[in-house]
């Protein structure tokens, strides 16, 4: 059986493989890797691309989009707010159990919510990624929100972390495991098991976290 799939070379000692959200094999391997090698490892391994990609939780991205007006809610942390549009001069998104924009801003209201939401993102994964790279013992290079669109997050062999900022739409538990789940991987690269017993440590409720994003995350996909 053939594969589509993309290859990214880096300075990494390991081959690995993941199927994205929109079901696009990437494979990640060192530099220099032959081609005949990276096809033997997809070959080896066809029965689980086969699983990862027939799998519910992959699924084409909902292209339906807000309007932005009073009475529509967006997600934050795992609730529904509710959005009022006002008369009033706001500048940018107010939030206290009910976002608030300007009516002026409406027309912007795309653009100003990403980047309400990116400065929570920042603001609420960062102080997460610090105390468990303590707890880990473990050190990050640099700290990132990112337009990922298929994925929630990602270790790069720089030790860059990396989060989309439409995790912060999940409820605080999913992104201390998502948090974590990246940070371990600076531990071990694969999802040993091993790995998820370093995570189950570090965030006992996995579980559930990892059941909410099968349920929801496609609620995550769109931007709001």
């Amino acid at each position: 059986m053939q594969f589509e799939y993309e290859i990214k070379y880096s300075k990494r000692k390991t081959l690995n493989i993941t199927v994205e959200r929109d079901r696009k094999i990437i494979v990640r391997a060192p530099e220099n890797t032959s081609a005949q090698k990276i096809e033997e490892v997809l070959q080896s391994k066809k029965q689980w691309l086969k699983e990862k990609i027939n799998h519910t939780q992959k699924y084409p991205v909902d292209t339906q989009t807000k309007e932005f007006i009073s009475g529509e809610t967006l997600l934050y942390l795992g609730k529904n707010y509710q959005l009022l549009v006002v008369d009033e001069a706001i500048e940018g998104v107010e939030f206290e159990q009910r976002f608030r924009i300007s009516k002026a801003n409406q027309p912007n209201a795309n653009a100003l919510f990403k980047q309400w939401y990116l400065h929570q993102a920042l603001k609420l994964i960062e102080p997460l990624a610090t105390n468990f790279a303590k707890n880990l013992g473990v050190i990050y290079n640099e700290f990132k929100t990112s337009e990922m669109k298929y994925r929630w997050g990602s270790c790069t062999p720089a030790n860059n972390i990396i989060f989309n900022w439409r995790i912060i739409k999940a409820p605080m538990y999913v992104l201390e495991y998502l948090v974590a789940h990246e940070l371990v991987h600076l531990m071990e690269n694969n999802h040993t098991p091993r790995f998820w017993n370093i995570l189950s440590i570090q965030v006992p409720n996995y579980l559930k976290a990892k059941k909410w994003l099968k349920e929801n995350g496609q609620l995550l996909e769109v931007d709001f």
